[in-house]
């Protein structure tokens, strides 16, 4: 059935062979190979992008803006389908899109060193610096509130009210302790407010596998665009910094094994200013050090916020999973909490 979705991007090679890449959690994706040539090729998951087309009406308008502008930046174009469009649907199977294989690149699962947490927050300041005059305006909402994290923190208060309450009453000591960094929301509320805070074209989705890296290991370019849209710096270089800083996944258990590296934290710091420096204002380069509890504390919200209201976001493999990521991210907030003094010498010094 394959063969449907990629003949529509003009392929018809009859040695061609699809391979399923297992990367992303949302996505599905195949490497494409034909007539000497390399692809890849996605399918969009429609559960969580409810508008696929506003995916593709961004890119594209990034596109034509950076070929415009900015005709040295390697940036990764879709390619277009026999009807001219980035996207196609095909009934009973959902919506596709591809992209030229990249030859000579390849991706990272984990951060292991700082020199790769530096490459990679460089691509990602990168990717907001040469758009630092492209009117965000003009891209669409793919995922309505995704970084509001007041909208997280009353989403929280609501499970508390309404959610399994055997799952409530098992939770009090997390529950308590989430409540006890709500500074964190009311910060975030001043943000909002503060006009030296520039809403950019922001990622929004900066692991570490969403950086194409060269032979070399150095940075190419940022890849996966669907989550890009009007935002904050604090939600890209705070979302490395949740998923840079500790050496183990959101998914351990052990939270002896959860700690904060601090020069993986100045590799962010210092990466995403190379590229973006000028473009902060004074008060904006405070609120690195937020930028990282800002992010760790809304996911564990969003994880709390699951769990008790019965695991109906996030997949769980085993009973309790999505409290268990809770933990890990509380965890992860108590030890960047506490690693403050050893970071002041960075640029960011606000907490909450």
């Amino acid at each position: 059935m394959m063969e449907t979705i990629i003949r529509k991007f003009g392929l018809f090679e009859e040695s061609m062979q699809v391979l399923p890449l297992h990367q992303g959690l949302i996505n599905k994706t195949w490497k494409v190979e034909s007539g000497g040539n390399v692809y890849i090729l996605q399918k969009i998951n429609n559960e969580v992008f409810r508008q696929p087309e506003a995916i593709t009406h961004n890119i594209e308008q990034i596109a034509d803006y950076l070929r415009e502008t900015h005709p040295g930046y390697f940036f990764t174009a879709p390619v277009r389908a026999d009807d001219g469009r980035a996207m196609v649907y095909e009934e009973g199977m959902g919506y596709f899109r591809m992209f030229p294989f990249v030859q000579g690149s390849h991706t990272k699962d984990t951060v292991k060193t700082p020199e790769e947490a530096y490459e990679a927050a460089k691509q990602f300041g990168k990717f907001t610096a040469v758009l630092r005059n492209f009117d965000h305006a003009r891209l669409r909402t793919t995922i309505p509130s995704f970084h509001d994290l007041g909208l997280r923190y009353r989403q929280f208060q609501e499970a508390l009210e309404h959610g399994n309450s055997e799952r409530i009453r098992e939770s009090q000591s997390l529950i308590i302790l989430l409540k006890q960094h709500s500074g964190i929301v009311t910060e975030f509320e001043k943000i909002r407010q503060d006009p030296a805070f520039r809403l950019r074209v922001t990622h929004h989705d900066t692991k570490i596998s969403n950086v194409l890296f060269d032979e070399n290991d150095k940075g190419m370019c940022v890849i996966d665009l669907d989550t890009v849209m009007p935002g904050y710096f604090i939600s890209d270089v705070g979302d490395m910094m949740r998923t840079y800083l500790c050496p183990v996944s959101e998914e351990e258990a052990d939270l002896g094994k959860i700690e904060v590296r601090p020069d993986f934290y100045h590799a962010i710091v210092d990466g995403y200013q190379s590229e973006m420096s000028d473009a902060l204002s004074t008060v904006e380069k405070q609120y690195f050090f937020y930028a990282g509890s800002f992010l760790i504390y809304m996911q564990a919200l969003r994880f709390m916020t699951d769990y008790l209201n019965n695991d109906i976001y996030y997949r769980s493999a085993y009973p309790g999973q999505n409290l268990v990521r809770t933990a890990n991210q509380v965890r992860l907030l108590q030890c960047l909490l506490a690693l403050q003094p050893a970071t002041s010498k960075a640029a960011g010094h606000v907490t909450a």
